[in-house]
């Protein structure tokens, strides 16, 4: 079996032990029972919902393509390219997703170092996107206004951070100077979020930063809305921006902490959010969890597979393995 092959089989091992857990937890049989009326056709419709959230994103990267200047590809072919990178959705962060950048590499002999910096714009302008949504989302929680005015400020300090080098270099170096853990985290890695920070520079202006966001924003509120119509499924109906502020919470969570997919930690603050403060029945909070997760994040993968498969089959050139998603050398 491939490098990528036994890495997927243990993540997918990994979540079918979390999944295992939170059933177990939450009793198999009250589960069952919130499935037994469920309306299976919402959950196919949370399906078509992610992959429109995707086709938004795959607008973002040939934006991005087109910055660059890197041209000449058919869009169909630029498609499969994109979807292939949610091969490695299931990496923590979503580092993995610059795997398209050596598929690009392998078809088109594109350097992987000139597309590369493209994952990291479409990670920040995603942030944002899901820090706007998470702090409309929270408007209609009582005090919501101060969460919200608090996610605006990070936005702002967001678009501070990539959209001006000299600022973020002197954020950078103050951070090193606070004692304690901080500042040696913020020595260790500080270069490396310089050396990524610059190296996107010409992505992240202000002009090039504002139609990228919005459809991040487009985009993440789509998998948002499919939580709610998976709700429905379960006659449980929520107000959707509620369901908006529980989606992007945990994905953001689960985004933050260096677990692959956010598995148990996206989840089990779905789940929680679902039934403590959506006033979900607990089993059918853990059942609209596993769906909507299936939904988004495995089903990417499964998209990211059929994408690769389609351009393997277009270029039989393509090295088999294509399991190192930095590429090595390749493209420098």
């Amino acid at each position: 079996m491939s490098k990528l092959g036994r890495r997927l089989v243990l993540v997918m091992l990994l979540g079918v032990a979390v999944y295992g857990a939170i059933i177990l937890s939450r009793g198999f049989a009250q589960i069952s029972a919130s499935l037994r009326d469920y309306a299976w056709w919402t959950f196919a419709a949370a399906c078509g919902l992610a992959f429109t959230n995707y086709l938004l994103r795959f607008l973002k990267w040939e934006y991005y393509l087109a910055h660059l200047e890197v041209r000449g590809i058919p869009k169909g072919e630029s498609l499969l390219t994109f979807l292939s990178g949610f091969v490695l959705t299931v990496t923590p962060g979503k580092v993995g997703e610059v795997f398209k950048s050596v598929i690009l590499y392998q078809t088109r002999r594109v350097p992987i170092s000139r597309t590369a910096p493209i994952v990291f714009a479409e990670r920040i302008t995603d942030l944002i996107g899901v820090i706007v949504i998470i702090s409309l989302g929270s408007i209609s929680f009582p005090g919501g206004a101060i969460w919200a005015t608090l996610g605006a400020l990070v936005v702002v300090a967001l678009l501070l951070l990539v959209a001006w080098p000299r600022f973020s270099d002197q954020l950078l170096r103050a951070l090193t100077l606070l004692p304690g853990v901080l500042g040696k985290a913020a020595t260790r890695i500080g270069p490396k979020v310089a050396v990524a920070l610059h190296g996107m520079k010409g992505l992240t202006t202000p002009s090039k930063l504002i139609l990228p966001t919005i459809l991040s924003i487009g985009a993440w509120g789509l998998e948002g809305f499919g939580l709610w119509v998976i709700l429905h499924g379960f006659a449980e109906k929520p107000a959707l921006p509620l369901t908006a502020f529980f989606y992007s919470t945990a994905t953001l969570a689960g985004a933050l902490v260096p677990v692959p997919g956010g598995l148990g930690v996206t989840d089990k603050l779905l789940e929680e959010q679902l039934a403590r403060l959506g006033g979900v029945p607990n089993g059918t909070a853990t059942a609209a969890m596993l769906l909507v997760r299936f939904a988004t994040l495995w089903f990417a993968v499964v998209v990211g597979f059929a994408a690769l498969g389609v351009l393997r089959l277009r270029y039989p050139q393509m090295v088999a393995e294509a399991d190192d998603p930095t590429g090595g050398d390749a493209g420098h």
